[in-house]
């Protein structure tokens, strides 16, 4: 599985620390709290750490952090950012989930990745965690839902096509998509864990117009790929959407999930 390009994880990152669960945030946090300290958390896909930033703090000083990527352009930005104190890079494929640095970890934390992957893959992942019995935080996974504050008649047709490319490869077999997290909590609560889901939206209003503009472009070539929608329908589209979104009414929303999930005693 490819990386993703720092300038998007930069862009969207504070629009993801503000649209995360605030109650699974507590009670991921409690958990931790919880733990024989040092406690220790694996990130993984972590890419430049931007869950370490949204969560560290929240956790007891001395808290182990170990972060994984493949990407290590990524990884190697990451320790640059943060620094090595009481944190761990590890390059790793996590299309052999048996081999993740799991040793002493409580739980496994992931931010907009899990809809990234197959449901083979992610079974195979849970299936690794409950023999650990690994707690799992998985933030931020798209749930399919775009809707903007100024309405266009090709909206839903876009992010129908948008929707059918996400359920592609993208390298970690056909992605679940919108899917993830209702088979994540299906998988989880059949290997005997308390599972927790709450909406994580983004709201992105004219502040965040780089973020937006970044969106638009990245669903236009997915869509292309698919196919339904001619290539100046889509042109057109994707016009009127640029031209306001600085202005009034030109936000909109992404929907996304966050899911905490605890084995039981």
């Amino acid at each position: 599985m490819s990386g993703f390009d720092a300038k998007w994880l930069r862009l969207r990152e504070p629009v993801d620390v503000l649209a995360r669960d605030p109650v699974l945030v507590d009670n991921f946090a409690r958990f931790v709290t919880g733990q024989s300290l040092p406690a220790t958390v694996l990130d993984i896909g972590c890419g430049t750490g931007s869950t370490y930033r949204s969560l560290s703090g929240r956790l007891p000083e001395g808290t182990v952090w170990r972060l994984l990527d493949y990407d290590p352009a990524l990884l190697a930005a990451a320790e640059k950012l943060l620094g090595s104190d009481g944190i761990g890079f590890f390059r790793h494929d996590l299309n052999q989930p048996a081999g993740m640095p799991l040793e002493g970890v409580s739980i496994v934390t992931a931010s907009a990745f899990f809809d990234l992957g197959s449901a083979a893959f992610c079974d195979r992942l849970l299936g690794v965690l409950a023999e650990h019995r690994i707690g799992l935080y998985a933030a931020l996974n798209y749930d399919g839902r775009v809707e903007w504050h100024r309405p266009h008649p090709l909206d839903a047709r876009v992010v129908a096509d948008f929707n059918r490319h996400q359920r592609t490869d993208k390298g970690l077999g056909p992605a679940l998509g919108p899917t993830a997290t209702d088979h994540l909590k299906g998988v989880l609560e059949g290997l005997g864990y308390d599972v927790v889901v709450a909406p994580s939206v983004w709201r992105i209003s004219a502040q965040e117009a780089d973020l937006h503009i970044a969106f638009l472009r990245g669903m236009v070539d997915p869509v292309l790929e698919v196919g339904a929608l001619q290539p100046e329908e889509i042109g057109e589209w994707l016009a009127f959407r640029l031209a306001y979104v600085r202005g009034d009414r030109g936000g909109c929303e992404v929907g996304h999930h966050d899911l905490l999930a605890l084995p039981r005693d």
